[in-house]
């Protein structure tokens, strides 16, 4: 997975140790200049939910026929870590919580946050469904707080949760890959000339 992450971006040579010797690196600040231009696409991204198995190289080939354009999906999701922030699939996250907390029993057993619930999830007429809304409070705030309008959150739920928000991605349109390819070439020239 995402051995193919930085080999699109221009390379720069710089003077790392200051000390007139410069050494060839790869040219990571173009990312600001792509994710720019990137977020000017926003009509033509699609949002993807991660399935277990789901690797960044097969949903690069599942939706631009091209497994090496796995890094479009890191840089559209802002990913940095590829490990830590894509989701860990059932296995893999059951041995992280063993590993972490113990057991299940152990991060069910441990507190992490008390929440009051703001609005409830509503659905609308034409089937808009507007999420649960609530707030991080301290336990007095939380004592106080009608038993329906509030929510004790332990550590596996928080790691749940976690786990399950890295599954909701945006995609963008293979029709505007070759735009994004042609404007990194045209920010490496940028860079290269700054």
């Amino acid at each position: 997975m995402a051995q193919f992450y930085f080999s699109e971006y221009p390379t720069a040579n710089y003077d790392l140790k200051k000390n007139g010797k410069k050494t060839l690196v790869s040219n990571i600040t173009v990312r600001f200049m792509i994710a720019e231009l990137l977020r000017l696409k926003s009509a033509v991204i699609y949002n993807y939910t991660i399935q277990d198995g789901d690797k960044p190289d097969i949903i690069a080939y599942k939706y631009y026929e091209d497994a090496t354009l796995d890094w479009l999906i890191f840089l559209q999701n802002n990913i940095i870590d590829p490990v830590w922030e894509w989701p860990l699939d059932q296995p893999s996250f059951e041995r992280y919580i063993r590993k972490k907390y113990g057991s299940f029993e152990s991060a069910l057993a441990t507190h992490h946050r008390y929440e009051k619930i703001h609005r409830r999830q509503q659905i609308l007429f034409d089937g808009t469904i507007i999420p649960e809304k609530r707030f991080v409070v301290d336990q007095d705030t939380y004592n106080l707080t009608s038993p329906s309008l509030r929510r004790e959150v332990d550590k596996y739920t928080y790691e749940v949760e976690l786990n399950d928000a890295r599954r909701e991605i945006k995609i963008l349109d293979k029709r505007y890959v070759g735009a994004v390819t042609k404007g990194l070439r045209a920010a490496a020239r940028l860079a290269d000339d700054v």
